[in-house]
């Protein structure tokens, strides 16, 4: 069992490309290019989290990391197995990639920027439904909150007085933009997601 983002980034056409390196640098912890991840087609992407209970808060880095650029993505999150391991990561397959595929082909017409797709009706139907609702406020992230979530998430053992010191703020500040990035709703959708996919993939 494994797990696989698909992704584009929002209207990069009309900006410039100064998102990709960053975006390399994310998607590089998860190994190499293309086997695990690759950036093709200019501003289209797609990695494999090996560990499926992980895709999810790496879905949301990606996401905050964008938008302290001012830019945002469009990613579906498909699960199941990998029967074929291709050199290049688009070129792979098996049910998580076809999953992966198939859903973020329908993102654009439903309007929505994340969604995920086990093949388990109840558990999509359900996860998708609390990732629209957690949308309303991460599509909307400014950039102090989102630099926020990306240094929470790359660091999650840091005190907030810690956090202040690599972001260069005070701990007030911190605990104005954990706040506004509804943060701690954050952390509570990814533990919950963890036990629906735990339980899915021990099944």
């Amino acid at each position: 069992m494994t797990s696989v983002i698909t992704g584009d980034i929002i209207g990069s056409r009309q900006q410039s490309e100064h998102w990709v390196e960053g975006l390399k640098k994310i998607l590089a912890k998860f190994g190499a290019t293309p086997s695990q991840w690759e950036i093709y087609r200019g501003d289209e992407f797609q990695v494999e989290i090996r560990n499926p209970e992980d895709s999810f808060i790496t879905a949301v880095l990606i996401k905050a990391h964008l938008r302290t650029l001012k830019y945002d993505a469009r990613m579906s999150i498909g699960f199941g197995d990998k029967t074929h391991d291709a050199e290049k990561i688009s070129e792979s397959n098996g049910p998580a990639f076809i999953n992966s595929g198939e859903l973020f082909e329908t993102l654009k017409k439903q309007k929505v920027n994340l969604a995920l797709r086990t093949g388990d009706s109840a558990i999509d139907e359900k996860m998708n439904l609390m990732i629209r609702l957690a949308l309303t406020f991460m599509d909307n992230w400014l950039v102090q909150a989102a630099e926020f979530a990306v240094a929470a998430i790359e660091n999650p053992s840091l005190s907030q007085e810690e956090l202040g010191q690599k972001l260069g703020i005070n701990q007030a500040a911190v605990s104005r933009r954990q706040k506004r990035a509804h943060f701690e709703l954050v952390m509570d959708l990814d533990s919950y997601f963890r036990k629906q996919i735990k339980q899915y993939t021990t099944k």
